[in-house]
């Protein structure tokens, strides 16, 4: 998360969060209700219908025999007790990944609160209890779980889910975008007018959702740093115009980190200023839904306030992904949003 300076605090952003927009503003909740709950567990999704999002997020990892999984991570290690219940599966690297697993085997860990990979909890304040059973579910069970939810409760939360890892994935002798699709099919989720969002990082399998496997439904780029391994995109050339009208060809909508929304050569002035590449994906129509808010970790002299105000004011995005729903949802009710 990015650093601000206190020097900002006094004026800056009391008069920008004076600038507000009317505009809808997207709520998705981070890996379900994940700031009070083991995230991507069917209990942590249906505490996040309950806190009634736009949204619910499901990121999608394939199992040795071609099921998907929800999970964060291609590894299991820092969300479940899978060391200590299968000491011998880790690869040479040290890692459990869900990939060697198949789906009964995965039905037996338990789910924990994310720690690091040294065994600390992440989000100290968080779920503490060790007790309760908390188990890795299929993306068909929470796909069940959301829409029976939806019916039963006249609602019409949306799916939000996130195709990890990809260009392992198929490495490894699996195609986790056709697994996806293939799912998503069954549920008539795959057409423009269904209510969800397909995200992904490889900007290069975000062109073959739409060319090769003609995906005609809602897809959001995510955008991460290059420094971060995590595809081979080159993020940094995407955040230029150019790079937005690229992106522009394929996807509905950008994710962007959410640093990456400010001109950092501003900030070090102690100025705040939009990113220049934000006008760009505002004109070529693009959703932008960036991650991730955290009441319990957010930037470094700065508000919850006043990172919801940027967001819905200057910088005027379209929503956001966070771990704490209700906190957002009073901003966004006593801001007159």
């Amino acid at each position: 998360m990015f650093v601000l300076k206190n020097t900002l605090l006094s004026f800056t952003f009391s008069t920008l969060c004076l600038s507000t927009s009317a505009a809808a503003f997207d709520i998705i909740a981070h890996r379900g209700a994940s700031g009070y709950l083991p995230e991507h567990t069917l209990e942590a999704a249906t505490l996040a219908f309950a806190q009634q999002p736009d949204y619910i997020e499901q990121d999608v990892v394939a199992t040795k025999d071609g099921e998907l999984v929800v999970l964060h991570d291609i590894h299991l290690d820092t969300v479940t007790n899978v060391a200590a219940k299968f000491p011998d599966r880790a690869r040479d690297d040290g890692r459990w990944y869900a990939l060697d697993f198949t789906l009964a085997e995965l039905r037996t860990l338990q789910v924990k609160e994310r720690s690091d990979t040294a065994g600390k909890q992440v989000f100290a304040n968080r779920y503490h209890g060790s007790k309760a059973l908390f188990t890795i579910a299929t993306l068909d069970e929470h796909i069940e779980l959301i829409s029976e939810l939806n019916r039963e409760f006249n609602s019409n939360i949306g799916f939000y889910t996130e195709i990890k890892s990809p260009a392992w994935h198929k490495k490894e002798g699996t195609d986790i975008s056709q697994l996806l699709l293939d799912t998503l099919a069954r549920y008539d989720l795959n057409g423009g007018n269904a209510n969800i969002y397909v995200q992904c990082f490889d900007f290069a399998e975000v062109k073959r959702l739409r060319d090769e496997l003609g995906f005609k439904g809602k897809i959001v780029l995510l955008l991460a740093d290059n420094s971060w391994g995590e595809s081979p995109t080159d993020y940094q050339a995407l955040l230029t115009e150019q790079g937005m009208h690229d992106i522009a060809k394929y996807a509905d909508g950008v994710g962007p980190w959410l640093p990456q929304l400010l001109d950092m050569k501003a900030l070090q002035q102690s100025k705040v200023v939009p990113a220049s590449w934000l006008a760009t994906a505002k004109k070529e129509g693009l959703i932008i839904h960036p991650y991730t808010f955290r009441i319990d970790a957010l930037p470094t002299g700065m508000t919850a306030e006043q990172i919801l105000g940027l967001l819905t004011g200057p910088l005027a995005v379209d929503g956001v992904f966070t771990d704490q729903v209700p906190p957002v949802k009073s901003f966004l009710q006593h801001s007159g949003k």
